[in-house]
């Protein structure tokens, strides 16, 4: 996300800052006013919710699916996520403490440090989201290759590759990230003043690598094995297709706000709306953060059974469930495949 001035600075306009005098004296004690502000209060407590539900929450699947399972292919993809959102969770308070005193106080390395953390976690959270969404597709498409072919091994490259994709996305974050301060209050933002045309690169290139390709391979994908699963008749419930619609919807719904107020910031008509929508774009990407842990974890049993039984074995049970599942559709079809092949 553009946490320029999105999570550590909510005022998202790096040309705003274009006639500051850098480090200049204060002038006055800038005092806050996020506690009189219903939007800015709001946010805070939505930003703190976060924060509690996706540190708590993903913390809990790193633990059981890193130290409390057997290492599968599976438990690879959600170990890399739960550590992604994990992280970027991590970072939250130095965003909230920001809200809150509607300054920046942690100085220009955290300032560039901070931004790029939390860039690199969203990448890094996204494009796992492609390779899970990749992986159900093959194993549903070629089920016998999959089941000689999905390792630990490839799947910990696949992991490594995907975070070092993650890391060259996020470097812009830190070379534009800059400090100033103006009448008394210090801002951390995005600098594009060097180059002319940077901050349309910065935010075009993130708009299309942090949305729109991996919401169509994920579209794709999850349509084939949609059809796939209906033409075969593998599965009478329909829970699967909600799991599937769940995933898909909440990426959209949880992404596009933010990546339509940045690139409307490119040519901003009215400041006001485009500051309000760039917070709530905001606060609505950073809520997949947490809503993965209950997507791709807690929705894999049913309701009942997890609340009867203990937190922990629930959610051992949901995340060995798709292995148990893939296990059980390869091994049906590579039975089908030698009995098919015995007749021809």
């Amino acid at each position: 996300m553009d946490f320029a001035e999105d999570y550590p600075d909510y005022s998202n306009y790096s040309y705003n800052y274009d006639n500051f005098t850098p480090y200049e004296q204060p002038v006055f004690q800038h005092q806050s006013t996020c506690f009189k502000e219903v939007l800015c209060v709001f946010l805070l407590v939505v930003s703190v919710i976060i924060f509690l539900l996706g540190f708590c929450g993903n913390a809990l699947v790193i633990w059981i699916s890193g130290f409390k399972m057997k290492k599968t292919v599976n438990t690879t993809w959600y170990l890399s996520l739960a550590v992604s959102d994990f992280v970027f969770c991590a970072f939250l308070p130095f965003s909230i403490t920001n809200m809150v005193m509607e300054e920046w106080i942690f100085g220009l390395f955290m300032c560039k440090f901070t931004s790029s953390v939390m860039f690199l976690n969203m990448f890094s959270s996204i494009f796992l989201l492609v390779i899970i969404s990749i992986d159900r597709c093959i194993s549903v498409m070629f089920p016998v290759w999959a089941q000689n072919q999905r390792t630990v091994r490839k799947a910990s490259i696949v992991v490594v590759i995907a975070w070092i994709l993650a890391i060259g996305l996020s470097i812009p974050s830190m070379i534009f990230r800059d400090v100033k301060t103006h009448m008394g209050r210090t801002f951390c933002f995005n600098n594009y003043t060097l180059h002319q045309h940077s901050h349309m690169i910065v935010a075009l290139s993130r708009f299309f690598a942090g949305f729109v390709a991996p919401f169509i391979i994920i579209i794709i994908c999850y349509s084939i094995i949609i059809l796939k699963l209906r033409t075969n008749r593998m599965t009478k419930s329909s829970k699967p297709f909600k799991v599937m619609t769940a995933l898909v919807a909440a990426f959209f719904v949880c992404w596009l706000p933010y990546h339509v107020f940045v690139l409307l910031e490119l040519n901003p008509h009215n400041h006001s709306i485009l500051i309000m929508g760039l917070k709530v774009g905001t606060s609505m990407a950073a809520a997949n953060s947490f809503l993965n842990p209950v997507l791709y974890v807690f929705m894999g049993n049913d309701f009942k059974q997890k609340f009867r039984s203990s937190m922990l074995s629930k959610m051992e049970n949901a995340l060995g469930e798709e292995g148990r599942t893939t296990s059980r559709y390869l091994s049906r079809s590579s039975s089908m495949d030698g009995r098919a092949s015995t007749h021809i």
